[in-house]
């Protein structure tokens, strides 16, 4: 894991050990049964828990801005992270990109197929939590050359971080230093699609500042 940067600008060692992806993490549950209904009547198998965890290789995890993916069928979503290190918890801008095509018969699996790029500079988790419904959740795509807003939303229509890891410690027991969630995204306007580029942010309208991060996708072939 490469070496992040708080917000006063000092270098963060991060070694994280844990990664995990939060699923079905909305906050309307009967929304979130709806959609769980309409994926079933698709073919995509129901979720054993809400919100349910899916643990991925931490080795996922990348600040890296250009990324190789097998095939064309992975899309991005922007996802505040959480993360463990050096005794406190820190805030973050992620993208669980996920295979589409592989998701269709296995959600684990797809999580598993793609890098989890995540922006190089964090804010301590205790400077947002008291206000963290107003942070906002935004993503471009460039998709055949067009940049196009992608996602735009408030963290509030999401279980917040602390909800997370109640639910996360219950289950699994402590979260500290070495761990890293990705904590459920917002959905994307005109439907989830594939794209060249990426970018990813998360406001803070009350500090006025943003994380933001942007990776390139290059895809390489799929062979038999």
């Amino acid at each position: 894991m490469p070496v992040l940067q708080t917000s006063d600008g000092l270098s963060l060692n991060a070694e994280i050990r844990d990664l995990i992806v939060a699923g079905w993490a909305g906050r309307d549950r009967a929304a979130l049964d709806h959609h769980i209904a309409e994926l079933a009547a698709l073919g995509v198998a129901p979720p054993s828990s809400v919100p349910l965890f899916y643990r991925v290789s931490a080795d996922l995890l990348t600040t890296r801005t250009r990324l190789q993916m097998l095939g064309a069928d992975g899309s991005g979503e922007a996802e505040a992270v959480i993360l463990g290190a050096e005794g406190r918890l820190w805030v973050g801008i992620g993208s669980d990109h996920t295979d589409r095509k592989v998701e269709a018969y296995s959600v684990a699996v797809s999580k598993q197929m793609c890098a989890k790029p995540i922006g190089p500079q964090v804010w301590p988790l205790d400077e947002v939590a008291a206000h963290w419904d107003k942070l906002i959740l935004r993503s471009f795509a460039t998709i055949q050359g067009e940049r196009v807003l992608y996602q735009e939303g408030p963290v509030s229509s999401l279980l917040t971080p602390m909800e997370l890891l109640k639910s996360w410690k219950a289950a699994h027991g402590a979260f500290g230093d070495g761990f890293a969630m990705l904590c459920g995204t917002l959905p994307a306007i005109g439907g989830v699609r594939p794209s060249e580029r990426f970018e990813i942010a998360l406001e803070d309208p009350v500090r006025e500042r943003t994380l933001t991060h942007a990776y390139e996708i290059a895809s390489l072939p799929v062979v038999a």
